[in-house]
């Protein structure tokens, strides 16, 4: 397979059905690139060869065409100096470097005709490559997007299938529930029985106090009672 065919088979690849059948598309992706970038050196490097043959070609044929003319007015100074001999002689070395040309004409042509038809298999690579590069980070970022939701369907499809995490997490709820319940509870009774004993505190007070005025109103009576002579239990005169 020649250099040109050899591009345009790599140019015709597709790149699509290259991505689905590949297990890293990312991998892929830098591999394509990669054969790309050595294609192209080595079909720089082969053009660059035909340009050089071609540029030989052509000044092998400027020099055939330069001798023609040489010798064509090599021939014109013989004439004009009566040397028909000469002419004649100068004549014949002009038709054989015209014949030389006319041979290699035809080879130049072919080898332009190659150069120009690389040159373009080389841009059609060159734009195959820059197309390639600037869609690789987005072909990438949505082949990971892609992974990254089938990764997160699989997941929930399995988490419905198994109920038991979700029972875990109801129970412990519930029992958080239970914790704080009781926790309040707790904090209720503890200020319900210190609001009861001060109360009670308070009841004592009163209740001490209300005694020892009564002990003490009987305390004086019996006291005005014995200053006045009359014994206890007994009326005043």
């Amino acid at each position: 397979m020649g250099l040109f065919d050899r591009i345009k088979t790599l140019l015709s690849s597709n790149i699509n059905d290259l991505i689905s059948k590949a297990e890293n598309p990312e991998k892929m992706l830098n591999q394509l690139i990669l054969d790309m970038n050595t294609q192209m050196v080595e079909s720089k490097k082969a053009v660059a060869m035909s340009i050089a043959d071609e540029k030989k070609i052509e000044r092998e044929l400027l020099t055939q065409k330069q001798q023609s003319e040489d010798w064509e007015k090599k021939a014109v100074i013989a004439v004009k100096a009566n040397r028909d001999d000469l002419a004649k002689e100068a004549l014949v070395r002009k038709q054989e470097f015209d014949n030389y040309y006319g041979q290699l004409k035809p080879q130049w042509d072919a080898q332009k005709a190659s150069v120009e038809k690389l040159k373009d298999a080389l841009r059609q690579l060159q734009n195959k490559i820059d197309e390639a590069s600037r869609k690789k980070n987005i072909l990438v970022a949505r082949a990971k997007r892609a992974e990254a939701q089938e990764q997160i369907s699989k997941t929930l499809t399995n988490m419905s299938g198994n109920t038991s995490a979700f029972d875990t997490f109801d129970r412990m709820a519930k029992k958080v529930d239970e914790l704080e319940a009781r926790a309040e509870a707790s904090v209720e009774l503890e200020d319900l029985s210190a609001n009861t004993s001060l109360e009670k505190e308070f009841q004592k007070l009163e209740s001490s106090g209300a005694g020892a005025d009564s002990l003490l109103e009987e305390l004086k009576s019996k006291m005005l009672t014995q200053d006045a002579g009359t014994p206890p239990g007994e009326p005043n005169p």
